[in-house]
């Protein structure tokens, strides 16, 4: 009951525009530069660079999103390109992840697509890969209307299903042989379109995650969560599906020393590198997903 009321008490705070601008104001407090790779385009260039060094491969996502005007979803959109061109300079391994919302799908979707466009272009002409994270159910339409139209053009682009989604199996169904990363979701969504209790929700994943291996699509487990992983492991084995069509994912800054574990066994391992100063809405949703991150922050907080 407890942990229910402070994933609830997160995520509303992960949502609330007067705490994220005064946050924007604080810097990174609270135990976020533990789990936010710092706010720029170099640090976070650092951190890949760090990682790369011990045989993982990351994703970098300047965080942000819901902007509300045409002039901040353009400044995301130079943003989004001058770091993937930062990431072909410094030869890092990283591919980039973006919010749509960031680059004005609220505004006009054409706006957005057009700015989506100049993106995947950028990520086009260094051999890049672009990941458009999913959002709340209220943009996951939207996002796969405008990725299917994206995948006319580009090949380098890709999205996320979430398992506690009703439709998540469905939508995998569809997007057979688009790379995909599969998690189990992050935002508070009514009974309505998604399922409430964790039982259920591992296992609509791990059925989605066993759906799409099995069509010979490329799939990204992102996922801290160890039976899950172990699950996957077996079921690679089992099934003859190369260690070349998946790749285990976790977020920067979380259980560590499974990244490297899983890097030892042969596994190739991506590390999500947010980064960035509209870093509130991201942290709060970390703390709301497992009671474990909440004691986490505050080890951070207290030790500065």
């Amino acid at each position: 009951m407890l942990a229910t009321v402070s994933k609830n008490i997160f995520l509303y705070a992960s949502q609330n525009k007067g705490l994220n601008k005064a946050a924007k104001k604080w810097g990174l407090r609270f135990g976020a530069s533990q789990v936010v790779a710092g706010e720029t385009i170099e640090s976070a260039i650092k951190k890949a660079q760090a990682l790369n060094e011990k045989g993982m491969v990351c994703t970098m996502d300047h965080l942000g999103e819901f902007v509300s005007t045409r002039q901040e979803a353009l400044e995301a959109t130079d943003y989004n390109i001058r770091t993937l061109e930062a990431i072909a300079r410094a030869g890092v391994n990283s591919n980039l992840s973006v919010k749509m919302t960031q680059l004005g799908l609220d505004i006009d979707r054409d706006f957005c697509v057009e700015n989506m466009r100049q993106i995947l272009e950028t990520a086009k002409k260094h051999n890049n890969f672009v990941r458009i994270d999913m959002e709340d159910h209220a943009h996951c339409q939207v996002t796969l209307d405008i990725l299917k139209e994206l995948r006319q053009t580009f090949d380098n682009v890709g999205t996320v299903i979430q398992a506690y989604l009703y439709r998540a199996e469905q939508d995998v169904y569809e997007l057979k042989g688009i790379p995909l990363r599969l998690v189990k979701g992050a935002y508070k969504e009514s009974p309505e379109v998604a399922y409430q209790e964790k039982e259920e929700v591992d296992e609509n994943y791990m059925k989605i995650i066993e759906q799409h291996l099995l069509s010979g699509s490329y799939t990204a487990i992102a996922s801290h969560d160890h039976h899950i992983i172990a699950k996957v492991k077996d079921f690679a084995q089992e099934n003859n599906i190369p260690r070349d069509q998946f790749e285990f994912q976790m977020l920067y800054g979380f259980r560590t020393e499974m990244q490297q574990g899983l890097v030892k066994e042969g596994y190739k391992m991506r590390v999500y590198i947010p980064f960035g100063n509209d870093w509130f809405g991201y942290f709060m949703r970390r703390l709301a997903e497992r009671p474990q991150n909440i004691a986490f922050a505050l080890r951070g907080f207290f030790s500065k």
